[in-house]
């Protein structure tokens, strides 16, 4: 066969399957069956083979999976991807429904919508072409799974019009193939999936594109996060989206009142154990979209959407015995050891107890019958005893007066419930603010989770935060599970990290009452570890935000000599100690235009991030918000503007470009 021949012959197929799979995956309606589907993919694949420059990115093809990835690069999503506010009661949805409407007036309508529980993706189409796939990550920065979100056979490759938008959806794992996966590695001898959700993040998190590809995910799409798109409404966007070949959840219900949107939520309270799926709530927004503009966002959500979250589900169960934990800043935490029970989908044998008190308060005794939930649908708990079902043979539980760990003398400080290991020393405090140091917030280390920290910790070959900087490749390769690709991916992560700025090496620390934003903070006060170690109490209450516990915390802190040696070890391996970003200042301080103002950034800069212009804005007095209203003073609109951009010139505001930001800058 001739190239020419060929191409043709390929192209048939590829609108054949691609048609057939839209049938299939999308539209719940195969036209033909597995077997010839099956049947025009290998053919195809063998003449892919044959005349490889002739295969496409769109080629239905790569959805079997490609290459083997070295690791996931960072992908800064061009809008925010917030979380939802909740509601857990009818009360809840009428309060929501009350500000919306003083916000936007009584000519509302609401889109109702099943919370599907998976992963939040965002997909970017250019000229009708998937070119770039990302998780959620923290809502600004995620991760690049594009290789892994291809081989999602509801995800089209490409539109059915060349048009230039960034989607976003819920990546889920069905039932039924939860069902199959646990299937498999229960014949494998493997540990369980625990549940759909964590099954579908795992698989599209694995860097070989091929285990995804077995892992049969599914998607459905639920919104449009940027582009040009002609629809005035959320409902509409949801129909361009069936146009353009996407996957919508067609459960989907337009409620014109808020009696409307109690209604469609109670009717799913009975009814999603009967869903190839699993959802965990309904997620409500305001239809209009000059409405949800007007509405805004808060810092972390949209006041135009809400997610109600169904009552959690309780069950029976027997409290087989109680365990201790110790964690990385002493707190002794007392946990139920259940016999196993499947509660909202999974199956459940721990539940935290918190502390003493409330396992006096409740009067739980070992061997009780308990009603277990889970809270939010996350995190199982032990809500009441069934007192009346007892035996005589249940046992009460006392706490110990000596760590289990390292058997020192627990404490209690006045004001605290709960009992504390003091000891410094302590291997569990140890071994936890080392797998806290490594945490994404900290210092973020890639492929150095709680489990390898374990195993290093166990061998001896790390006793303190300074040891990871130490290790060798010898000494990772000779791990269980550690090949030659991860053990040079993790040293390479390790030695980058030596570069983060100082606030992340702060938090790491794990100084008490010491977050990610007061690590900031101090950072930014600060400038250099140096001058933080000998800040005074006065120094530091001085600051904003800074209260006496804090400060008595951090003067406490780096008077400790164990923590002196600490940071000089962490400088001898070269560990940053100074602050990389850029200093506000305050209005007062600032003679930049920007001093006081609020500003708005929408659509996409060519030459800065989006967080690059809001922390130089910052820097220089402005405050930067996520949304338009009157009292914004200035926009700045990159590419593919929207919304925000309509908003600002209906407003009057004053809208520059990314050139004339850039200018402003740098004056």
């Amino acid at each position: 066969m001739d190239l020419q021949t060929a191409e043709l012959k390929i192209n048939e197929l590829r609108s054949l399957l691609n048609q057939y799979g839209y049938e299939y995956y999308v539209l719940d309606k195969p036209s033909v069956p597995d077997a010839e589907y099956d049947r025009l993919m290998q053919e195809l694949l063998e003449l892919e083979a044959n005349f490889p420059e002739l295969k496409t990115p769109d080629s239905p093809s790569v959805r079997i999976g490609g290459d083997v990835l070295d690791l996931f690069e960072k992908v800064e999503h061009r809008t925010p991807m917030l979380s939802l506010g909740n509601a857990f009661n009818e009360q809840d949805l009428k309060d929501f429904d009350r500000r919306v409407r003083q916000a936007v007036g009584d000519n509302v309508s609401y889109v109702c919508e099943l919370k599907i529980d998976g992963l939040a993706v965002s997909l970017r189409y250019e000229n009708g072409l998937f070119i770039q796939g990302a998780t959620r990550g923290d809502g600004t920065i995620g991760e690049d799974i594009t290789a892994n979100l291809k081989t999602i056979k509801s995800i089209p490759l490409r539109l059915r019009e060349n048009a230039t938008l960034e989607v976003r959806g819920e990546a889920y794992m069905p039932k039924r193939s939860f069902e199959a996966l646990n299937k498999a590695k229960e014949e494998r001898g493997e540990e369980l999936a625990a549940n759909p959700r964590n099954a579908a993040a795992g698989s599209l998190r694995q860097l070989d594109p091929k285990i995804a590809a077995t892992r049969n995910l599914d998607v459905f799409l639920y919104g449009i996060g940027g582009g040009v798109v002609n629809a005035a409404s959320h409902s509409e966007g949801l129909d361009y989206l069936d146009h353009l070949g996407f996957k919508t959840n067609k459960e989907r219900r337009k409620c014109p009142t808020i009696n409307e949107v109690i209604e469609y939520v109670n009717s799913w309270v009975d009814k999603r154990p009967h869903l190839p799926y699993e959802i965990d709530g309904i997620v409500i927004k305001v239809d209009s979209y000059e409405h949800q503009s007007k509405l805004g966002t808060t810092a972390k959500s949209p006041r135009w959407a809400i997610a109600y979250k169904f009552p959690a589900e309780e069950v029976v169960t027997t409290l087989l015995d109680i365990e201790l934990s110790v964690g990385r800043t002493g707190v002794v935490t007392p946990t139920a050891i259940l016999k196993p029970v499947k509660v909202a989908g999974t199956t459940v044998g721990r539940a935290s107890l918190h502390n003493e008190d409330l396992i006096r308060e409740k009067d739980i005794k070992i061997g009780d019958q308990v009603v277990v939930k889970k809270a939010g649908d996350i995190i199982p708990e032990v809500v009441n005893v069934l007192a009346e079902q007892r035996t005589g043979d249940e046992r009460d539980f006392q706490m110990p007066t000596h760590c289990p760990e390292c058997e020192s003398e627990l404490v209690r400080f006045e004001g605290e419930v709960a009992l504390r290991c003091i000891n410094p020393k302590c291997p569990a405090q140890i071994r936890e603010g080392l797998i806290h140091f490594v945490s994404r917030d900290a210092m973020n280390i890639e492929g150095l989770g709680e489990k390898v920290i374990g195993q290093l910790f166990a061998e001896k070959l790390i006793s303190d935060v300074a040891d990871i900087y130490k290790l060798t490749y010898d000494q990772l390769i000779a791990l269980e599970r550690m090949g030659v690709k991860s053990v040079t991916n993790l040293l390479k992560a390790i030695e980058a990290s030596k570069t983060n700025s100082l606030e992340k090496l702060l938090f790491g620390l794990g100084i008490r009452h010491v977050g990610a934003k007061a690590a900031k903070t101090l950072a930014q006060s600060f400038d250099t570890m140096d001058k933080l170690a000998v800040a005074t109490k006065e120094d530091l209450v001085a600051i904003n935000e800074i209260g006496d516990k804090m400060a008595d915390s951090i003067v406490a802190f780096f008077e400790q000599e164990e923590a002196k040696e600490l940071l000089r070890e962490l400088v001898s391996v070269g560990v940053n100690m100074e602050y990389k970003g850029v200093k506000p200042v305050s209005v007062e301080e600032s003679n930049s235009i920007f001093a006081g103002k609020t500003v708005v950034l929408t659509g996409k800069l060519e030459q800065l991030s989006r967080n690059e212009a809001k922390e130089k804005i910052e820097a220089l007095g402005g405050n930067v918000s996520g949304s338009v209203s009157k009292k914004t003073h200035l926009v700045i609109a990159g590419e593919d503007a929207g919304s925000k951009l309509t908003k600002a010139e209906e407003l009057g505001i004053e809208v520059w470009d990314e050139e004339k930001l850039l200018v402003e800058l740098n004056k």
